[in-house]
């Protein structure tokens, strides 16, 4: 089994540059399906759910070339194949993008049920609900999603919920569709602007993404031939912000488009922190306890569910009582539980949780009990006084990519090791 030790007390100093992002990749992967040849994507994050997504297009008939570990070619040509390895498609909750990229392709699609966090019940009735909207009959039955159709025809889908995951597969399935779709209360995150633009590179015709309406003209096909590359990941370089207030450091946070962390930022000075931007970098220190704050995370541009967790550890330390409304997902706390083994005062029940601050965290045997869960508790580690051993890697090697390397690279005392 593997470990993080962190010895803690320690200020992050330095750069570190932020890589591509996760949650835009592993869309855009699936979405490459869509094309009839060959592309080029760059500044993919080097994380096992991007390894895992390549390893599945592969098995599909793709063939994939690394040029280095964030490029590669993938050409498409050959894939006939609709039937998804369900010992891999569980591994990780994007595998459900297979679903609409298939079905855009082969018209039919064959997926097992998606796995990743377990952050309580994450349905798929909105996207099952523009699949068949557009044509498609889907059936759901012993661990298997299959959804077939003799031909897509554009339409007009209201979401019944903001879903990024419904919103982007149903761009999928409808790019190569018969005439015009319309996604009505559609999400508006960054990475489905870069999912979107990343087709229309390739030769769809998608307008609207990142309003609430995206309307997609389909394409008899996408020829490819191009290159992309995958935008920053705002959740890695809000991961680092949140770092540098927590550790009362100051870091130089590079390749992030600053727009996108607009909500953070605001929060950040709220607490008593600096930001200062200037172009695709962020300034980010403080040299004083953060102050209370009360949060609610919701769909972009609101806080972002996914860095929740890490201003959890920041709050544990604050002067004053703060709070934490979790809109997205039931179960997002599980991380206070590890966090009160370092010594905070937390108080988390349902979706909504009270910190009271405390003025320091103590080194403890943690778990990640998920991804962004993981980033917080490295976070907590580096900051606590004491040793730290932060186990679950697997959470944290999903979406950070080289995650211990940066942080030592900030001056953290951090070693990955086998027990």
């Amino acid at each position: 089994m593997e470990k993080l030790v962190i010895k803690g007390g320690t200020p992050l100093k330095g750069e570190v540059t932020i890589s591509g992002a996760k949650n835009a990749a592993v869309a855009i992967l699936p979405a490459a399906l869509l094309i009839n040849g060959k592309c080029t994507i760059e500044n993919l994050p080097n994380i096992s759910d991007v390894k895992l997504s390549c390893e599945i297009l592969s098995k599909l008939g793709a063939k994939i070339e690394w040029i280095d570990n964030n490029t590669i070619t993938i050409d498409t040509t050959n894939v006939c194949e609709h039937q998804a390895p369900i010992g891999l498609t569980s591994k990780f909750r994007a595998s459900y993008y297979l679903i609409g990229s298939l079905l855009g392709r082969c018209k039919k699609a064959e997926v097992g049920s998606p796995g990743g966090c377990n952050l309580g019940s994450r349905p798929i009735d909105q996207h099952i609900k523009g699949f068949e909207a557009l044509g498609a009959t889907v059936k759901v039955s012993n661990g298997k999603i299959k959804a077939s159709a003799d031909k897509l025809v554009g339409t007009s889908i209201y979401l019944d919920m903001v879903s990024v995951g419904a919103t982007i597969n149903v761009m999928l399935a409808s790019v190569l569709a018969e005439g015009t779709t319309i996604i009505d209360n559609a999400a508006k995150e960054p990475h489905i602007v870069d999912v979107a633009n990343f087709l229309n590179t390739m030769g769809a015709d998608i307008r609207g993404a990142g309003t609430d309406v995206i309307k997609v003209n389909g394409v008899k096909e996408l020829k490819g031939g191009a290159t992309y590359s995958v935008v920053p990941d705002q959740i890695e370089a809000g991961t680092f912000m949140l770092a540098a207030v927590a550790s009362k450091g100051d870091i130089l946070i590079k390749n992030c488009i600053t727009k996108h962390l607009e909500c953070l930022t605001a929060k950040i000075i709220e607490i008593g922190g600096n930001v200062e931007e200037d172009g695709d970098t962020l300034h980010v220190w403080c040299n004083k306890r953060p102050q209370k704050a009360n949060i609610k995370t919701l769909p972009y541009p609101g806080f972002p569910t996914d860095l929740q967790p890490q201003m959890g550890v920041a709050l544990s330390i604050a002067n004053g009582t703060s709070i934490i409304n979790e809109s997205i997902w039931e179960s997002r706390f599980q991380y206070t539980n590890e966090l009160n083994k370092m010594g905070a005062k937390i108080t988390a029940q349902g979706k909504t949780a009270i910190f009271e601050g405390v003025e320091k965290l103590y080194g403890a045997p943690v778990y990640a009990t998920d991804l962004r869960a993981g980033a917080a508790l490295i976070i907590a580690g580096i900051i606590a006084e004491g040793t730290t051993e932060l186990y679950n890697l697997s959470h944290i090697d999903r979406g950070y990519e080289n995650i211990e390397d940066k942080f030592r690279n900030l001056g953290a005392d951090i070693t990955r090791v086998n027990e």
